[in-house]
């Protein structure tokens, strides 16, 4: 396939397109965990990012505190997050993935990259080369959108 020559808007936008393509084909593999899409992605955090103060969480969901402390006592309810004390702050306090969690989310982060493994697969030789060519620009990308959306549409 050729490349074709477009302007960065219209790149954006096929960007744009594929993730939420992507991300409406991962919905199928996630619902084999059992979670709701919030619980599976603050347990992401937490298994992938570390222990973290409710707030940090809310933050890196992008939900309010009150929100996550649902969240939380959901997942805290299913043996797969537990509250800690914090180690530098009396008042706060740590949200911990368990080993039961850790293991839930591994088992779904493995079920996505099996389907996109399948995928990729499924690509001619050369489509599948240009997206694993492209695959560390794209992460990088993608780590620098977030920051970008936030200084362009402070709320």
């Amino acid at each position: 396939m050729a490349p074709r020559k477009q302007s960065l808007a219209g790149t954006a936008a096929d960007l744009n397109s594929a993730a939420i393509h992507l991300l409406r084909g991962m919905r199928a593999a996630d619902r084999a965990s059992g979670l709701t899409a919030a619980r599976l992605s603050a347990l992401s955090v937490l298994v992938f990012g570390g222990p973290t103060t409710l707030g940090r969480l809310a933050a890196a969901e992008d939900v309010t505190p009150p929100t996550m402390t649902r969240i939380v006592d959901g997942l805290v309810a299913l043996g797969l997050a537990e509250r800690a004390e914090h180690p530098d702050s009396a008042r706060s306090v740590l949200v911990v993935a368990t080993d039961a969690g850790t293991e839930l989310m591994q088992a779904a982060a493995a079920r996505r990259v099996e389907v996109i493994v399948a995928a990729l697969r499924a690509l001619p030789t050369d489509e599948r080369r240009a997206v694993v060519d492209a695959a560390p620009a794209l992460r990088a990308l993608a780590d620098d959108v977030p920051q970008r959306a936030r200084a362009l549409f402070r709320s």
